[in-house]
């Protein structure tokens, strides 16, 4: 987990976006921002990008927490409900399977309602071999 502790330490790009990591644990991490001003695009809802890149970390923490050190092969976002303003989003990323140097992880963001916002699904490449449970 020395990886994971690294890039808490670190992100300075997670922290500028105001990210706080609430779990992490072997495959799985849950992490928030609070919607502010500047996570709005034009519409006055939540950015794209914003969700995005609090779905991205969870997905980040998730699989360094596996298997570290581990990088994004590719990622996708299905946008489902806009984020608001005022409101909380929860990003909690879980590895659904690891086949060699590949895993796969869903992540699931959610408003303050546990409404659901978006769902991303990212495919890790471990750039080691993962331990045997």
């Amino acid at each position: 987990m020395k990886s994971v502790d690294e890039m808490l330490v670190n992100d300075q790009f997670a922290r500028h976006v105001g990210i706080k990591v609430l779990r992490v644990d072997h495959g799985y991490a849950e992490v928030e921002m609070p919607v502010r001003d500047h996570h709005l695009n034009a519409l006055k809802t939540v950015h794209g990008g914003a969700i995005f890149t609090l779905a991205d970390y969870a997905f980040a923490l998730a699989c360094n927490s596996a298997a570290s050190p581990s990088v994004s092969l590719a990622a996708s976002i299905n946008h489902l409900r806009p984020g608001m303003p005022g409101t909380t989003l929860t990003a909690r990323a879980k590895e659904l399977s690891t086949t060699g140097r590949v895993a796969t992880y869903l992540v699931e963001v959610t408003d303050s309602n546990g409404e659901v916002v978006a769902s991303f699904q990212g495919l890790a490449y471990l750039k080691r071999q993962p331990a045997k449970k």
